[in-house]
């Protein structure tokens, strides 16, 4: 072999040495990258899930609390509520656990209430509505009446249902929530004024014993029948 051959593949090796070893450094460089960013990205997701997760929490902590209600604030207020019984159907518990016409129908105070109810053939009706009112007259508001007016009330089933739902309210109503002008079944409006345990509907008639609660109504008791307008 020539020595000008002998030099050309030993310059021939020298470059191939060299190209290989830039490639490999390449390659090394480009890997090291790819890790350290992947390490990179890696930490920047771990930093913001943590800063959500501490967002979260702090926005549950300072969070209002939910407000109450009309089912869950207060309980029975009025002088009245003391002839109702302490246990037993006719009690504020037992009446809770029941439909409205089934729970006034355990109260002593209204009696001749649940004998019109019945009368007008509402009781299916009022026990199966969800979240009414219900102003509820005493016996002593029906004795008010003239008797010989009581009882061709009672013996017109249409006019005893439109006094009836006139007395109903078709929105549970908190003590709160009383004050003011209120629709009723019949379709007249109910004014209620007064606050705090101090409540009279249409002006005359005063809240004895009132928000006592049943399974689906919050009834008022009153002292006078209320009359729609003719």
């Amino acid at each position: 072999m020539s020595l000008t051959r002998i030099r050309r593949s030993s310059t021939a090796a020298v470059l191939t040495v060299g190209a290989l070893a830039l490639s490999l450094s390449a390659c090394s460089s480009a890997g090291s990258r790819t890790v350290a960013d992947e390490a990179s990205a890696s930490a920047i997701g771990s930093q913001a899930a943590a800063a959500a997760a501490g967002a979260a929490a702090t926005a549950a902590a300072t969070a209002p609390a939910p407000a109450p209600t009309e089912q869950t604030a207060g309980g029975p207020f009025g002088a009245a509520c003391a002839a109702v019984p302490k246990d037993g159907a006719g009690s504020f518990a037992g009446m809770a656990q029941d439909p409205v016409a089934t729970a006034a129908s355990n109260n002593p105070l209204l009696s001749t209430l649940v004998n019109a109810v019945k009368q007008a053939g509402l009781v299916d009706t009022l026990n199966s509505a969800q979240n009414i009112t219900v102003f509820a007259p005493t016996d002593d508001a029906f004795a008010k009446l003239p008797k010989a007016t009581l009882d061709a009330v009672l013996a017109d089933k249409d006019k005893l249902t439109k006094i009836l739902t006139y007395h109903v309210t078709p929105n549970r109503l908190a003590p709160s929530a009383l004050p003011g002008s209120h629709r009723t079944l019949q379709g007249g409006d109910l004014m209620v004024s007064g606050s705090g345990e101090d409540f009279t509907v249409n002006g005359n008639a005063k809240v004895l014993c009132g928000n006592v609660r049943t399974a689906n109504a919050t009834v008022y008791v009153v002292d006078t029948v209320l009359m729609p307008a003719s």
